[in-house]
């Protein structure tokens, strides 16, 4: 199946989200309590720093195209002003400058292997890795055709973050007690 192909679907069904990965479709159960309070917290975090220095958009779970067969739907994205024009109606048009992953225990491959080489592939300038278990960030940039890391932090250190070096994360803010 391509993505022109995928997107012609319209919603998931109840409690179950799909993506599109190398002509598949795959299937992932619900967040857990644990990945949706460290998302949330995240989001409200960023969303301020993004929209009070009018640095671009930040989104959560969207569409967003990596190549012709392959569709993720990163937990959050971030795509600078210049870059809004990928912002599609129905879909991320391509890679976002930054896109963050919260690990839920079905994910962690997943996100570790193979959407780190697909985010690399399509361009994705950031990468953050969240653990909500493990309580912890993993920052990484695109140089060249790599990721390299940029960043961590854990428990309740507080972090900079490419491509937010101003702004400090509070990581014990993300964690549920």
């Amino acid at each position: 199946m391509t993505a022109e192909q995928y997107l012609q679907l319209g919603e998931d069904p109840p409690r179950i989200r799909l993506e599109l990965v190398e002509g598949e479709i795959a299937a992932s159960p619900s967040p857990t309590p644990e990945h949706s309070f460290t998302g949330i917290h995240l989001i409200l975090l960023l969303g301020i720093y993004i929209e009070t220095n009018g640095l671009g958009e930040l989104h959560r779970d969207v569409d967003t195209i990596l190549n012709q067969f392959t569709v993720r739907r990163p937990d959050i994205l971030f795509f600078s002003t210049a870059r809004r024009h990928l912002i599609g109606k129905k879909a991320m048009q391509g890679p976002p400058d930054l896109a963050i992953e919260v690990i839920s225990p079905s994910s962690i491959e997943v996100d570790r292997v193979d959407k780190f080489a697909q985010y690399r592939e399509a361009g994705v300038a950031h990468y953050w890795i969240v653990d909500p278990i493990g309580k912890t960030i993993e920052a990484f940039r695109l140089d060249g055709n790599q990721f390299i890391a940029s960043g961590r932090g854990q428990q309740k250190d507080v972090v900079k973050l490419q491509p937010f070096l101003d702004l400090e994360i509070p990581l014990a803010r993300l964690w549920r007690e």
